[in-house]
C-alpha cells in the first residue's frame, strides 16, 4: 500500500518531516543500534518528490523505508556517521562509545519499516545491520516544536524547497549581539561557494538559508586548550584528538535547532579563528569562519558532506587508522584500480595508467612541512605562524604539482585515502589533495553533480 505521504507529495502538498533517532554504539568492529525517539519536525519535508530513491551508491550507511505491508521501497539514501568515523580510530580498539544519530524522511501515514544498512568490509556490499517498525500514530513520536531559534534568514531563495537543494548556514558560538557577523559570515561563505564550479553553474538550484541561535558566549570548545563553551549546537574542536577537526557530538541540540529550516544539507559555521571544519557525508559540514583558510575549508568539507568525497591528501596528520585492506572504496573520487578507475569516461587519451607523477620528492618536501606544523601545535604558537606555515606551503605546492608533465589531465595518480601506496585520484591536484588554487578534479565534479541532481532534478 503506497503511503499517504508521497500520494500528498504527488499533488504538491507535502508532509512534515519525520525523524528516527537513535543511538549508535559499539567498539571496533562490533556495533549496535538502539532506539532513542519518534519526532515529527515542524515544518514540511523539504525532499524531491521526483528522486526518493538513492541510486548513487554512495555512504558507508544506507536506510531504506518501506511500507509494513507490501515491503515497496518508498523511501532511501545513502550516509555516513559520526560513529562510522570513529570506528576508523585507534581508541575504537579498547573503548565502548555510544553517538546520537538521525534518520529523516517523509511523515509516513500508515505503519512502516526502516531498515539501515551497512557496508561489508570485505566486499563493499550493503548489508542489513538493523531493523525498525515505525507507526506514525504511535502516542510517543514527538510533535512539539522546539525552542526558537531565532529569525531564519533567507540568503538565497530561487523557489519551492521541493525541487531545489536546501542549504542550511547554521551559526555556533555567536552571542546575540554577534548575529549581524553571523550574517556576515554567513553571505562571505556563500558566495565562495557560488564561486566554485560546478556550484557556480548550479547556483539557481539551491535555496539557502541561515539560522543563529545566541551563545551564551562568544566562540566554540577547544579542549586540548582547556577552552569549553556550552555553545548552542555543541560545536568542538578536537574531535577524536585531531587538532583541527571540528564536529558538533549533540546531534539532539543540532537536530532540534535545524529542524526550523528546510534543509538537504547543513553546514555549521563556527565564531573561531584557529584553522578547522570537518564534513560527514549527507550529515553535516563545519568550518572556522575567521580562519585566514575558511573559504577553501569551506568548500572542502562541504565536499565531504555533499557527496562524500574522500579526503585525496596522505601527508597530512589524520585521526584514522591505515587501511587494512584495498578493496574498492565507495568514494567516486578515489579508486584501488588505477587501469579501471570508475572515473574511465573521464580518462584523457593516451594518458599512462597509473599516471606517473614526482611522488617521491612530493612526499620528502612535505616531511618537513609536517613537522614545522607539529612543532607550532605543541608550543602553542600564534596562529598568525601557522597561517605563514600554509602560505608558503600553498605556494609550492602549485609549483610543484602546476609542472607535473601531467597536469590538468585526468588519470590515476598514486597517493589518496590517506594512503601513499594502493589508493589513486583522478588527477595531480584537486580542492580534496591541497589547498592551492585549483578547482575540484574531474572525479569530484561529477560525483557532485550527481548527488545534486537528487534533489534539484524533476
Amino acid at each position: 500500500m503506497l503511503l499517504l505521504s508521497l500520494l500528498l507529495l504527488a499533488a504538491g502538498v507535502p508532509p512534515r518531516t519525520f525523524r528516527v533517532d537513535y543511538i549508535h554504539s559499539g567498539q571496533g568492529s562490533e556495533e549496535r543500534f538502539a532506539l532513542e525517539r519518534f519526532v515529527r519536525e515542524p515544518l514540511p519535508w523539504p525532499g524531491n518528490p521526483d528522486h526518493p530513491i538513492d541510486e548513487t551508491n554512495s555512504g558507508k550507511y544506507l536506510f531504506e523505508v518501506r511500507d509494513a505491508r507490501s515491503n515497496r521501497l518508498l523511501y532511501s539514501r545513502g550516509f555516513a556517521s559520526i560513529f562510522g568515523e570513529w570506528q576508523d580510530t585507534a581508541e575504537s580498539k579498547s573503548l565502548s562509545r555510544a553517538f546520537s544519530e538521525s534518520l529523516r524522511f517523509p511523515s509516513p501515514a500508515q505503519v512502516v519499516r526502516i531498515v539501515l544498512k551497512k557496508r561489508d568490509p570485505k566486499t563493499n556490499a550493503f548489508r542489513d545491520a538493523w531493523t525498525l517498525t515505525v507507526d506514525p500514530r504511535d502516542p510517543s513520536v514527538d510533535d512539539s516544536r522546539p525552542p526558537s531559534a531565532g529569525e531564519l534568514i533567507a540568503l538565497q531563495r530561487n523557489g519551492d524547497p521541493a525541487h531545489k537543494v536546501d542549504l542550511l548556514l547554521l551559526g555556533d558560538g555567536y552571542t546575540a549581539r554577534e548575529r549581524p557577523k553571523f550574517e556576515k559570515d554567513a553571505r562571505r561563505l556563500m558566495e565562495v561557494l557560488f564561486s566554485t564550479s560546478p556550484f557556480k553553474e548550479r547556483r539557481d538550484d539551491f535555496n539557502v538559508w541561515g539560522l543563529c541561535p545566541p551563545s551564551s558566549q562568544s566562540g566554540i570548545s577547544r579542549p586540548s586548550l582547556g577552552i569549553h563553551r556550552r555553545s548552542p549546537i555543541g560545536a568542538t574542536y578536537d574531535a577524536f584528538g585531531s587538532e583541527r577537526y571540528i564536529l558538533t557530538f549533540d546531534n539532539r541540540a543540532f537536530r532540534d535547532v535545524a529542524s526550523h529550516a528546510p534543509y538537504d544539507l547543513v553546514e555549521i559555521v563556527a565564531n573561531a579563528s584557529t584553522y578547522g571544519g570537518g564534513g560527514i557525508f549527507n550529515l553535516y559540514g563545519t568550518v572556522a569562519a575567521d580562519s585566514r583558510w575558511a573559504p577553501y575549508v569551506f568548500v572542502h568539507e562541504f565536499g565531504h558532506h555533499v557527496a562524500g568525497l574522500a579526503d585525496e591528501y596522505f601527508t597530512s596528520p589524520t585521526a584514522y587508522e591505515p587501511k587494512a585492506d584495498r578493496i574498492e572504496p565507495w568514494e567516486a573520487n578515489v579508486t584501488a584500480d588505477a587501469r579501471r578507475p570508475k572515473w574511465s569516461s573521464l580518462v584523457t587519451p593516451g594518458i599512462p595508467l597509473p599516471t606517473p607523477w614526482d611522488e617521491a620528492g612530493f612526499v620528502e618536501w612535505q616531511k618537513g612541512v609536517q613537522e614545522r606544523r607539529k612543532n607550532i601545535r605543541a608550543q602553542r604558537r600564534p596562529e598568525s605562524e601557522m597561517d605563514a606555515l600554509f602560505a608558503t606551503e600553498q605556494a609550492e605546492a602549485t609549483r610543484r604539482l602546476s609542472h607535473e608533465p601531467h597536469a590538468g589531465q585526468v588519470g590515476a595518480f598514486e597517493g589518496a585515502n590517506y594512503e601513499a601506496k594502493g589508493f589513486f585520484r583522478s588527477q595531480a591536484d584537486c580542492i580534496m589533495f591541497t589547498r592551492d588554487e585549483v578547482p575540484f578534479c574531474a572525479a569530484c565534479r561529477a560525483a557532485i553533480d550527481r548527488i545534486l541532481d537528487l534533489y534539484a532534478r524533476k
